[in-house]
């Protein structure tokens, strides 16, 4: 009975208890000095990194961009096995057109007049056989160039070796590391790009271009880009591309905006740079199907472009004023705690803090019932 007793007196308290803020002045420099310091504080990270900082009294919408380019040059190459060779933009720019990227092929290992039939594995690919049995036909591997016939066949121009015939396209290419060769098409260095970005931003219906109003035809055929001398030109060479990412063109030519996006420096070099296989198909003597297979080494430009655009508002202005006010409260919070729970008179301030009131019905039957303070004071006046 006890117990349910207390369980209704405290939900009593509960429900009908109401609890008011208490204003006490304490002249404290301790706990002043840290409130204001506080306040400081908060008034910093509002004004300082919120609202100049962050620019927090701005709406923002990100940039919708579309790039297109376009490459021009010619480049030279003079082999033992093709002569001299000219190379236009239709042979060096694979694809042809790309999204807001260009591949430029700087070096290449071409292996001509491939025609499928049956020829031996490259050594480099496949181990080497002793006799028929070494090979099974129809199998192959993921370095295989072919599928096997069975049969053990020397290699080209030795006796010595020998490795599985494969049915597969003949020749097979030599595939030969190139990293210490000098780039076939270095000239492209010297090739040059036109990039046209057209840029919106939907929120504030702002739309602009790379190519300035005061740009026209006959300037744009002879300017190129140049930080100091001619800075509004949207065509580059690509050598000074290069250049601007830190990089040498003829070193990564071999193998491989402004910022070279794979690393150089990690010590694992297996697999570096960018390469890729394409051919070219064409009908031989006697209609028969041949191709051309070229094993591309070159650069890969990628244009990203990133942008930000920020408009005054009001909205996102009162909010964060807003929220720092609010902030504010955490310098009282933080006092009170101190005050009440730390310092050596936080029994004192408790009790300056707090005061507890009984309900002014309750008191006013209670003191009626026993009559009023005059009353009793009557009373003692006429008893003396």
């Amino acid at each position: 009975m006890s117990f349910s007793c207390g369980c209704c007196r405290t939900l009593g308290q509960v429900l009908f208890e109401y609890d008011t803020p208490r204003i006490v002045s304490i002249k404290s420099r301790k706990v002043g000095l840290i409130n204001r310091l506080v306040q400081l504080g908060v008034l910093a990270y509002v004004i300082g990194w919120v609202l100049v900082w962050q620019k927090g009294y701005q709406q923002f919408d990100s940039v919708i961009s579309s790039v297109t380019t376009k490459v021009k040059g010619v480049a030279v190459t003079n082999t033992t096995d093709q002569g001299v060779k000219i190379w236009d933009v239709a042979d060096y720019i694979i694809p042809s057109q790309e999204e807001s990227s260009f591949f430029v092929m700087t070096n290449l290992i071409m292996t001509l007049n491939q025609q499928q039939g049956h020829c031996p594995e490259m050594p480099e690919d496949s181990p080497h056989c002793i006799s028929d049995s070494n090979c099974t036909a129809g199998a192959q591997s993921h370095r295989s160039n072919g599928i096997q016939t069975g049969k053990c066949v020397p290699v080209h121009n030795s006796t010595a070796v020998h490795t599985c015939e494969v049915l597969a396209w003949c020749p097979l290419e030599n595939d030969v590391d190139l990293s210490h060769h000098p780039a076939l098409l270095k000239d492209a260095e010297q090739f040059t790009v036109l990039i046209k970005n057209n840029i919106r931003y939907p929120k504030f219906n702002f739309t602009k271009r790379n190519i300035l109003p005061h740009i026209n035809s006959s300037y744009l055929k002879q300017c190129v880009f140049n930080r100091v001398t001619d800075p509004d030109c949207p065509i580059f060479r690509l050598g000074d591309i290069v250049r601007e990412a830190g990089e040498d063109f003829q070193e990564i030519a071999v193998e491989y905006t402004f910022r070279r996006l794979d690393n150089k420096d990690v010590q694992n070099t297996v697999a570096t740079g960018y390469n890729f296989r394409f051919a070219k198909y064409y009908k031989g003597l006697g209609e028969v199907e041949s191709r051309t297979l070229i094993k591309a080494y070159g650069i890969r430009f990628d244009v990203m472009v990133f942008g930000k655009a920020g408009k005054f508002d009001i909205i996102p202005t009162m909010i964060n004023i807003g929220s720092g006010l609010a902030l504010l409260g955490v310098a009282t919070v933080l006092c009170d705690v101190i005050i009440l729970h730390i310092m050596k008179k936080k029994n004192f301030y408790r009790e300056k803090k707090y005061k507890y009131v009984e309900d002014y019905d309750l008191e006013e039957e209670s003191l009626s019932s026993k009559g009023t303070p005059t009353d009793r004071r009557l009373l003692v006046q006429l008893s003396v």
